[in-house]
């Protein structure tokens, strides 16, 4: 069987990799820049085309979630109009794609937990041109799984997890928002539902699902969990202190209440994946056995240090 990736640098991506190297029977490519590039829509058919896979799973996309901001039309170009390219070499070939998508598709007001049919009502460029590139894959093939995912960390790459690490180096205190809800996802549980889907029949199961990590969290427990962790494998550790969003101002809007609700892809798939506790867990005592002089990513998040 071959499948095919959108991206080769991305958390995900990785994680699928390094999960695709345990299946027997199972080639993985890989499409990243700047041989495959989601702002050129002919080149990126192309690509896939020439690859003739036999399932597509988009990856790939614009996720600089502030920056977006600033960058609309670059956002759009990769995440909507990227996407749906991807999607049209996937239908001229007659083969399933799985697109992955996210929680700031919802608005994040009232509460959670959020259904696949709930309104979603995006408050960000980011979260608005994922819910568009959603839509446009849809129209094109009727082939879809869209999977919505929340708050994804991994070893690899920049993450809230590798950030409160590298801020606990310095810190005693963290001060990190506890009025921002959702569902902790490790990158490396989602390949393996992923490949689970890709190597396995599909037939009538395509549709929007909600994959996230089992249970709930908000961002400053989430904070508490990672440097408990971290304490128990002798890494970094310090205090969290709550505070209000208000507090942290952020340029791209938040979804305050994010928590996905995953039972229909449970049902359909008969596979959940595992407590955020538990993968978290896994995750930091895995970077914290990383080479050590490999300097943690800095990226923005909804926390601030004193």
């Amino acid at each position: 069987m071959k499948i095919l990736v959108t991206g080769t640098k991305g958390q995900v991506v990785t994680s699928v990799v390094e999960a695709a190297a345990r299946l027997r029977g199972a080639e993985l490519i890989t499409l990243g820049r700047p041989e495959f590039d989601l702002t050129e829509p002919l080149a990126i058919k192309e690509a896939i085309v020439a690859a003739k896979p036999d399932i597509v799973i988009s990856a790939a996309a614009y996720t600089a979630v502030d920056r977006a901001e600033d960058e609309p039309d670059l956002a759009y170009a990769v995440n909507v109009v990227g996407a749906a390219s991807v999607a049209e070499a996937a239908a001229s070939l007659r083969v399933p794609i799985i697109h992955l998508s996210t929680d700031y598709v919802f608005s994040g007001e009232g509460r959670g937990p959020r259904r696949e049919d709930d309104e979603t009502r995006p408050h960000s460029v980011y979260g608005s041109t994922k819910l568009e590139g959603e839509r446009a894959i849809a129209s094109l093939t009727p082939h879809h799984i869209i999977l919505r995912t929340s708050w994804v960390y991994s070893p690899f790459g920049g993450n809230f997890v590798k950030t409160m690490l590298r801020l606990a180096e310095s810190r005693e205190t963290l001060s990190v928002v506890s009025d921002q809800y959702g569902c902790p996802t490790s990158a490396l549980d989602l390949a393996a539902a992923i490949l689970i889907i890709a190597t396995q029949p599909i037939r009538d199961r395509f549709g929007v699902y909600h994959l996230a990590g089992a249970g709930e969290s908000n961002r400053s427990g989430f904070a508490r969990q990672i440097l408990a962790a971290s304490r128990r494998h002798g890494g970094p550790f310090a205090d969290v202190r709550d505070i209000a969003s208000a507090d942290y101002p952020t340029k791209a809007r938040c979804p305050q209440d994010s928590r996905l609700c995953t039972e229909k892809f449970e049902k359909t798939f008969g596979w959940h994946l595992p407590a955020w506790q538990i993968s978290t867990e896994t995750v930091v005592q895995r970077i914290l056995h990383q080479d050590q002089s490999t300097t943690l990513p800095e990226r923005r998040h909804s926390v601030k240090a004193r």
